[in-house]
């Protein structure tokens, strides 16, 4: 049933707001005066969605422990044996705001006939292709449950690499980001007054000291250029990064990095392997799950090399020999494949495969954070030094001046 936002009045005169469900506006309206209130405004929230309003404007979005966490409830409720109806109806008292409507929008759906994965569909930005088509299979063979507590775990799995991976990066971000800042206060600001200092007593300033006063000049007198100019740049990169040239040409640069380019290949072995496998346990067929399992590679450069194999595999079924082709996929892991294609346990040594790899790929960013890490204090660190020592260099000079204008004098 419709959602409905009200406003009312209770018996001493407050002002009262709450939701609904209702069937209808006037059933709705009917059940506020039910609770001993007189309605003042009833409106269906699915109708605020469709216009402009600030409250959904400014709305969080959905994130991925949500998701998380209504697969895993559902499951539960499912293997206690409460209706798939009810279940998700009882899960959107869970939540609040759009996750909580877009679940009362599902119970609706699936209450007038549509199945549940068509229901999901509907949300491609909450509910990836996977999770659909895994729920679809799930539907069709009756295993919905076992699905979803498969989903959970891989879901959880993929949030705790792109978590691990923030990490790595937020270290290194932040202390660039602080050493900027410290390097413009210092250029700006503190360079001009001491190096002023120092040109009144005379003399030549040292060639760091000059570099810097220079920059410093150069920044006050162009900083609104610059500062446009900066914006405008990331600006066109961004755009141009977006594009499909550009997206290919950077995907392409991350292949010829020696580190990069063995992470990117390991998270893309990874995430095929451990989805692919995943949907074929699950019951889709392998020509629809090579289809879903490429569109989520996020190297364009790798996703035409695994369309290529797709192709060549839906035709032939040969699906180590094609994957070795692509030169992603380690001998070992093609090993492993082809071991699970002979034997009939395909689905169970891809899931395999991407464990391991799994493995691998957590290590290296343990690996990455422990190294990075120190290798940009010394960065920041050896920045500001040369800025201190610049400044300190004319105290040097000035010093070693005037001890040898006492020494003539004396």
């Amino acid at each position: 049933m419709p959602l409905f936002r009200y406003n009312a009045f209770n018996k001493q005169g407050k002002s009262v707001a709450g939701t609904l469900e209702a069937s209808s506006l006037q059933n709705a309206k009917d059940l506020v005066r039910s609770k001993d209130l007189m309605p003042i405004d009833v409106v269906e929230i699915s109708a605020l969605e469709r216009g402009f309003s600030l409250k959904t404007l400014f709305e969080r979005s959905i994130d991925t422990k949500s998701i998380i966490l209504f697969t895993k409830q559902l499951a539960v409720l499912l293997k206690s044996g409460v209706p798939l109806l009810q279940s998700i109806e009882l899960l959107a008292g869970q939540f609040e705001g759009k996750m909580h409507r877009i679940l009362i929008n599902v119970k609706d759906e699936i209450k007038s006939g549509k199945a549940f994965a068509s229901a999901l569909e509907e949300y491609p930005r909450v509910f990836s292709k996977i999770y659909v088509q895994l729920v679809r299979a799930g539907e069709a063979s009756g295993n919905l449950e076992a699905v979803l507590n498969s989903l959970t775990i891989y879901l959880e799995k993929a949030d705790d690499i792109k978590r691990r991976v923030k990490k790595a990066m937020s270290y290194p971000l932040l202390m660039l980001g602080f050493s900027a800042v410290v390097v413009v206060v210092l250029i700006a600001f503190a360079v001009p007054k001491m190096v002023k200092t120092f040109a009144q007593v005379g003399g030549e300033l040292p060639a760091s000291t000059q570099f810097l006063m220079d920059m410093s000049d150069y920044f006050r007198n162009n900083y609104f250029i610059l500062v446009i100019g900066l914006i405008g740049l990331v600006v066109l990169f961004k755009y141009w990064k977006s594009s499909p040239a550009g997206t290919f040409a950077f995907d392409k640069l991350y292949l010829k990095l020696p580190l990069i380019s063995y992470f990117v290949k390991t998270k893309v072995v990874v995430n095929f392997t451990k989805t692919l496998g995943l949907l074929l346990e699950s019951g889709v067929n392998l020509a629809e799950a090579l289809d879903i399992v490429c569109n989520i590679i996020n190297n364009s450069v790798l996703t035409r090399s695994l369309k290529s194999a797709r192709d060549k595999i839906i035709k032939e079924g040969k699906i180590a020999q094609y994957l070795k082709e692509t030169n992603i996929f380690p001998p070992i892991a093609i090993y492993m494949i082809e071991t699970g294609e002979q034997s009939g346990k395909l689905a169970e040594m891809l899931i395999e495969v991407g464990n391991e790899y799994e493995i691998q790929l957590s290590e290296l960013i343990e690996s990455l954070v422990s190294k990075i890490n120190p290798a940009m204090i010394i960065l920041v660190g050896g920045i500001i030094l040369f800025i201190v020592m610049a400044m300190y260099a004319p105290m040097v000079s000035m010093g070693e001046g005037i001890m040898g204008g006492s020494d003539i004098a004396f």
